[in-house]
């Protein structure tokens, strides 16, 4: 019984929700929440400093989080970048004199906080230019307005940042009256135009009053309550700018303070100034307001303007709306010649005529066009996702349960979707498909989470990508090794498809190809793998079958393989020298170097070997009949299966045991090309010796194995964002509920990309050897003139 409603649960799902209706729903969703943020973004406005400087939230205790955009955690020599030959000014009381200090800390940890508290403190960072003061102006008066006078004189040189704020002092000292607010009132009033006039020349920030802890107030301070502080904050807001409404030269409002207050002035030491965590919040958020702009960090999309199309991706959306508009034009020629065409009786003789067919050079036309024309529009909502500032972004924050509840999830589907596989081979294809899935879907959980961070998990994480590795070295050496098949329309269609996407997203994207350091890893190692085997002697399955020798002879080419590889392990500069060659490097070079390329490399050099000389011992085993691969039947004598199944299942957690207990990730790191084929052939024999568990898989992991590569290039851009340093926010407010719509658009669009390049590979790559030759000049010139119009684009940035 529970069998039936199992088997038909599955049937009415796959009726009633196919991936074409799932396709049309994602589009439908695109276009509604494209709708809806662009107008958004034309009734709230779309200036994410504001939401930076008034709106957001915490992320656990001390991870705050703007509404919209992200916020980067700047270092020492990058805060010193931007500000170089800069004069920054805090004016007011001791609360911003906390601000001061947090702010110059980041400039240069080591600084104490000492001086005299109620005086003027300044600082200067000589090797930068950077000069810093606190001026102690504990109420809004006369003495504060003369000091921002001077600064609006011509004669005085005015500082290019300044930050002030002041109240609780006024509170204080008049026992919170209501004519002391009255003279605030004045007294801002006064000083507002000069702010503004200073604004038009320089960043001028007004930083609102936190609320207090009034319980913890001493007794001096009890008449600082929330009530004061409101209404001084009230009218502060109300006659800054109230001159210039209409005027870009505004004061700056730092109003965010108080939300931050809010969560963490409980934890303060006297109810009255923030706790050190709350107030470093504070400054870092200064530093991405005035330095986003000039640093435009990758992790920092608060205060960025959009970045200008370059001249290459100017002509890909020419390209594209050419190609979009030739699909319809031929799209109504077909539609027009087919009415005519149409199966009708002749009146006179009374026969029907046939319709006429199409010509192949036309359907093929037609699907080349109808292609580009879906990659168009896909290119479109990609652009928007992560480069246009339509969409919102948020950082990433780990916990826990964000990491391992999605993990759960998935496993219980994986489970309710098992069924037989149509073969009992070890590592058959639904396997292999259905390993890949469930390994990107992990992969994908450990991206969004920020897993990174937690140090067995990552360690873990590092095994799946081997383990693709080692697919890689397994699935090629078999199919060479068997097929003996070295042509070029073979390494064409590889190439092409392992490619295709991440060509096009550098165009669209402007980012460089080892930016998917993926791609190009597991593209060189097909080529490695390729000329491995297809330099002479050619030895295959059938000359080996021949005479045992030949199995020697690939032996000693393996052998030699391996002595490269270790070679270039520990030379780093040959490795270097040799990926540094124009127009290599314009491949493998991030961030002006090859060394990204190099440490990605090096981090899984063997075990793609490991897949090799896997897949070789296997095919050895299996051509002598040594395994047993039938239905059912476990691998080995139940003897050797048993053995080999407990030494497979510790040795699988004594990995795990060691890479929960690695104390770092440089440690981890070195030892893990070693180590890190045990867990995986330990999984392989877990998963193929019992004869069972050989003959089932899981079609749900399965289905998205088949387009793990598209899932995983695709995440850069429509569900993560900002370069895979955040999170894209397709509905604010409801994180759960952004997930789950995010996750299905992204997967339904990984899905059509899969599906685009099979067919335009099938054009693109022909298996006519003189046609071939044809389009490989084609892609070449495509390439050269690449290459030259990002030379042109290199140097119009220097």
């Amino acid at each position: 019984m529970a069998a039936l409603a199992y088997t038909l649960g599955k049937r009415e799902i796959n009726y009633y929700f196919s991936v074409r209706s799932a396709k049309a729903l994602a589009l439908g969703a695109v276009l509604l929440l494209t709708a809806c943020h662009a107008a958004s973004r034309r009734y709230r406005g779309d200036d994410s400093c504001e939401y930076l400087l008034s709106s957001g939230r915490f992320l656990g205790e001390k991870v705050w989080q703007p509404h919209s955009c992200m916020m980067h955690k700047y270092k020492n020599s990058e805060a010193k970048n931007c500000l170089i030959d800069k004069h920054i000014v805090f004016l007011g009381d001791s609360r911003i004199r906390q601000l001061f200090y947090s702010f110059i800390k980041i400039i240069n940890p080591q600084v104490k906080e000492e001086g005299n508290k109620h005086g003027n403190i300044p600082f200067e960072d000589k090797s930068a230019s950077i000069k810093v003061d606190f001026l102690w102006y504990p109420e809004v008066n006369g003495s504060m307005r003369q000091r921002i006078k001077s600064w609006t004189e011509g004669s005085v040189a005015k500082p290019h940042i300044i930050v002030a704020g002041a109240a609780t002092w006024s509170i204080k000292i008049h026992n919170g009256s209501n004519e002391a607010l009255t003279q605030y009132k004045i007294n801002i009033t006064s000083i507002a135009p000069l702010l503004e006039k200073l604004a038009k020349s320089s960043d001028v920030y007004w930083v609102l009053q936190d609320p207090v802890y009034e319980d913890m107030l001493s007794e001096s301070r009890k008449m600082i309550t929330n009530e004061k502080i409101d209404a001084y904050n009230e009218a502060a807001v109300r006659i800054l700018n109230s001159s210039s409404r209409n005027s870009k030269a505004k004061v700056k409002v730092f109003s965010v303070s108080k939300l931050i207050a809010q969560e963490t002035i409980m934890k303060s030491s006297d109810g009255l100034h923030l706790p050190e965590s709350s107030r470093d919040t504070n400054a870092m958020i200064l530093m991405n307001v005035y330095c986003n702009k000039i640093m435009k960090p990758i992790d920092g999309s608060c205060c960025q303007p959009q970045p200008p199309l370059t001249l290459i991706q100017k002509l890909a959306f020419c390209f594209f709306t050419l190609s979009i508009i030739g699909y319809l034009i031929i799209s109504l020629i077909h539609r027009n010649n087919y009415r005519k065409n149409k199966s009708c009786t002749d009146l006179e003789i009374g026969e029907e005529k046939k319709p006429a067919i199409n010509t192949p050079n036309v359907s093929t036309l037609e699907m080349l066009l109808h292609s580009f024309c879906k990659l168009g529009l896909i290119m479109t909502y990609f652009y928007l996702c992560d480069r246009a500032n339509l969409f919102m972004k948020e950082n990433k924050f780990y916990t826990h349960s964000s990491f391992f509840i999605p993990i759960v999830y998935i496993l219980v589907l994986g489970v309710f979707y098992t069924e037989n596989t149509k073969e009992t081979k070890v590592l058959n294809r639904e396997q292999t498909d259905e390993w890949k899935g469930w390994m990107q879907l992990v992969i994908l959980i450990y991206h969004i989470s920020g897993a990174s961070t937690f140090l067995p998990v990552y360690m873990h994480i590092r095994v799946l990508v081997a383990a693709y590795l080692f697919q890689t070295g397994y699935g090629h050496f078999s199919y060479f090794w068997i097929k003996g098949d070295f042509g070029v329309y073979r390494v064409c269609q590889v190439l092409f498809r392992l490619n295709f996407l991440v060509v096009v997203l550098c165009i669209v994207m402007d980012r460089p190809y080892q930016f998917y350091y993926f791609v190009p890893l597991v593209t060189v190692w097909f080529m490695i793998i390729y000329a491995t085997l297809a330099i002479w002697p050619q030895i295959v399955q059938k000359k080996a079958n021949g005479h045992c020798l030949w199995h020697f002879g690939l032996l000693l080419k393996l052998i030699c393989l391996l002595a490269c590889i270790y070679f270039l392990s520990y030379s780093q500069g040959a490795f270097e020298k040799m990926f540094s060659f124009w127009p290599l490097s314009k491949c493998f070079e991030l961030n002006g170097n090859v060394y990204e390329w190099w440490f990605r490399w090096k981090l899984d050099r063997y075990v793609v070997f490991h897949g090799m000389l896997f897949a070789f011992i296997y095919l050895a085993l299996q051509k002598r009949q040594m395994i047993s691969e039938g239905k059912g039947d476990a691998l080995f004598s139940n003897r050797v299966s048993n053995v080999l199944l407990f030494i497979s299942i510790v040795s699988f957690m004594t990995y795990s045991i060691w890479a929960s207990s690695c104390k770092n990730k440089t440690e981890c790191n070195e030892l893990h090309p070693s180590v890190s084929v045990v867990q995986i052939l330990a999984f392989v024999l877990i998963r193929n010796i019992p004869g069972y568990v050989r003959s089932v898989y899981s079609s749900f992991f399965a289905w998205f194995g088949k387009i793990s590569l598209e899932l995983f290039i695709c995440q850069y851009h429509i569900w993560l964002a900002a370069d895979t340093k955040g999170i894209l926010v397709l509905i604010p407010g409801y994180p759960m509920f952004n997930v789950i719509v995010s996750t299905f658009i992204f997967v339904c669009v990984a899905h059509e990309i899969s599906q685009i390049t099979n067919d335009l590979a099938q054009i693109v790559v022909p298996k006519d050897n003189s046609t071939l030759l044809k389009r490989l000049l084609c892609i070449a010139g495509f390439f050269s003139g690449l290459l030259l119009f990002s030379a042109m684009q290199d140097q119009s940035r220097h």
